[in-house]
């Protein structure tokens, strides 16, 4: 049984081995590739390929139809941002949060920033840059409108609308005018609050003799692929809750293996007669996602299609046809995220607003029993100190104290193992190769002196989920992005930016990219070591030579998790060291570190048939 509780500690970190050793050896080097090509890809797109121009609004057809959206003009070449930004009149966009303007031709959400988020840690580097209007490089904009048959010129991305505004605040919405000239009168009615929601209202006055039936929509439109970043525990591309069917997530590649839908060139996956929800695109920490109203059915649909070399995304709603009688208005009101995923923003969204499930925008995992609350505990005490690295510092303190019990209770059976050690090398030598008698000596032993042998397998187990959903809070979550903690650790979510190879900046050159081995990780393989050396060597020399080399494998490994991550690790070897020193001094055990400490530097005796043989 002591064998059985080795083996299983073994097969626990070579299971973690395995996984991290997948993120460091496979995953870190193709999202660097993705990257590479997508660099290479933009700059090539900028000097030559196509990326688009206004074109027509959406094509006509029944209310079960995937809303088409637009597509790019073929013809076009790629201008800059600026140069497709003044293309079209615009509406200034100036909230708190919030930066950018809005086409009046074509009356799209198209050029959005984050007021609050830069590229870098350095404030002074640019803004995120969220949306942005067809003939940029990479458009991605929202849009929203009517469809319908035999009513006349509807708006297109071509209209201009009239405005009553020159900027658009929080305290002071913005409406536009369109009349077709054939009965119908649009107007849209855009606010925005002091975050990242947009409220559009549309109506329709129809002034002319004959009814005509018209279908809302709305729609987020994304041209050309993105870089994701690439990792299982992160999900990029199509999001939405749809009515009962709940949570839907496509990445780009599944939208594009989805069959046919709408028509010969488009493919995409559609929910009809849903209610509540939301359908958008999403990114690590950004998201565009459209909403519609939350008691009345609609459509909701993801569709990709290719017009030239140029993909185009599209998460849409469109909702059930509304009569439009002479003399009569009507009107379809809609929402629009378009921002960073702050959990409180969100949060207070789905609550204030009545969003279903709007929580689910973060990608929480399977596990969001564990995450949230493990989020929750960091959100908590950063609001106390300041400080999301002492936040995990404290969180990790406290997860100590709630595990104690069972912790102390492991150390203790730990303790009693080592206490009986002697009395086991006795049965092992009186029964030989009897394994059946030797393994009913054992129990009787452990049931004499009251020990539990995979006890000490308890603090490994409850370590590894807590593990992964702080890996995965630091890596979801927005808060943790450019989070600093102390020294030259400015970004928790980031790697340690210092490098064993060029004596942590020490030297004059920078570190290649193929290795991560800055102070934290060292560190954090410092603690481990020691965390092993507390305990004797295990007798198999394969399991001694495991044991041995682990934390070698696990600074490398570590070194290109997040800092954050490290610090948890490091912190909590710490405070796991300690607790088994006092638990093991309390029991009157043996504290084995100093000696194997000091064996590491006794030269071995030679082996005595070698010699006589020699």
């Amino acid at each position: 049984m002591g064998n059985d509780k080795t083996n299983m500690i073994v097969a626990i970190a070579l299971s973690l081995a395995v996984l991290l050793g997948w993120n460091y050896f496979i995953a870190a080097p193709r999202v660097e590739e993705q990257r590479q090509a997508a660099l290479q890809s933009k700059a090539a797109q900028q000097a030559a390929n196509p990326a688009g121009a206004p074109s027509a609004s959406p094509a006509e057809g029944g209310p079960s139809a995937p809303v088409p959206g637009t597509l790019p003009n073929a013809q076009t070449p790629a201008e800059s941002r600026e140069a497709a930004l003044a293309r079209s009149p615009r509406v200034t966009i100036d909230t708190p949060a919030l930066a950018g303007s809005i086409a009046l031709k074509g009356g799209r959400v198209d050029d959005v920033s984050l007021k609050g988020y830069h590229e870098t840690v350095d404030d002074k580097s640019p803004r995120i840059v969220l949306l942005s209007p067809t003939g940029s490089a990479n458009p991605y904009y929202a849009e929203f409108g009517w469809v319908g048959q035999n009513t006349g010129p509807l708006p297109t991305g071509d209209t201009v609308w009239t405005a009553d505004e020159t900027v658009l605040t929080p305290t002071k919405p913005l409406t536009l005018t369109y009349d077709n000239g054939a009965g119908l009168v649009f107007r849209r009615v855009i606010a925005v609050d002091d975050k990242f929601m947009f409220t559009i209202r549309d109506e329709v006055e129809n002034k002319g003799a004959n009814a005509v039936t018209l279908y809302p929509y709305g729609l987020v439109s994304r041209w050309g692929k993105p870089t994701t970043q690439g990792y299982y525990v992160l999900h990029e591309g199509m999001i939405g809750v749809v009515g009962a069917d709940g949570l839907q997530e496509y990445t780009y590649d599944h939208v594009a293996k989805e069959p046919v839908l709408g028509n010969a060139s488009t493919k995409g996956k559609a929910w009809a007669n849903v209610t509540g929800g939301f359908v958008g695109i999403t990114d690590k920490y950004w998201a565009a996602a459209t909403i519609p109203d939350q008691a009345t059915p609609y459509t909701g649909s993801f569709t990709e299609r290719t017009d030239g070399a140029t993909k185009v995304y599209q998460a849409s709603v469109r909702g059930d046809g509304r009569n439009v009688a002479p003399g009569t208005t009507v009107t379809a009101t809609q929402q629009l995220f378009a921002g960073a995923k702050e959990v409180n923003t969100i949060n207070n969204y789905q609550k204030d607003l009545g969003i279903k499930q709007f929580d689910l925008m973060i990608d929480w995992g399977w596990f969001h029993f564990i995450t949230k609350p493990m989020f929750r505990a960091l959100d908590f005490f950063f609001h106390l100190f300041g400080n999301f690295g002492v936040s995990i510092l404290v969180v990790t303190f406290c997860l100590k104290l709630l595990f104690l019990p069972i912790a102390n209770k492991s150390y203790q059976s730990m303790a009693k193992m080592k206490a009986v050690q002697p009395e086991m090398a006795s049965i092992r030598e009186r029964y030989g190769d009897d394994k059946m008698k030797q393994q009913q000596a054992m129990m009787e032993l452990y049931k004499k002196e009251k020990i539990n042998p995979v006890a000490g397998c308890w603090p490994v187990l409850i370590q590894i989920p807590v593990f992964f959903a702080l890996y995965k809070v630091l890596f979801i979550t927005i808060e943790m992005r450019h989070a600093p903690f102390f020294g030259w650790i400015q970004d928790l979510a980031a790697p340690d930016p210092t490098n064993i190879l060029n004596l942590f900046g020490l030297l004059p050159f920078a570190a290649p990219d193929f290795i991560h081995l800055g102070i934290w990780p060292i560190v954090m393989g410092i603690t481990m070591f020691i965390q092993m050396k507390m305990n004797p060597a295990p007798p198999d020399p394969v399991q001694a030579q495991i044991f041995t080399f682990m934390p070698i494998v696990f600074t490398f490994m570590l070194g290109s998790f997040p800092a954050g991550l490290v610090i948890y690790w490091a912190w909590n070897n710490t405070l796991s060291v300690i607790q088994q020193y006092v638990i093991m001094r309390r029991n009157g055990v043996k504290v084995e570190l100093w000696d194997n400490l000091g064996g590491m530097f006794k030269k071995k005796p030679a082996d005595k048939g070698a010699t006589a043989k020699s």
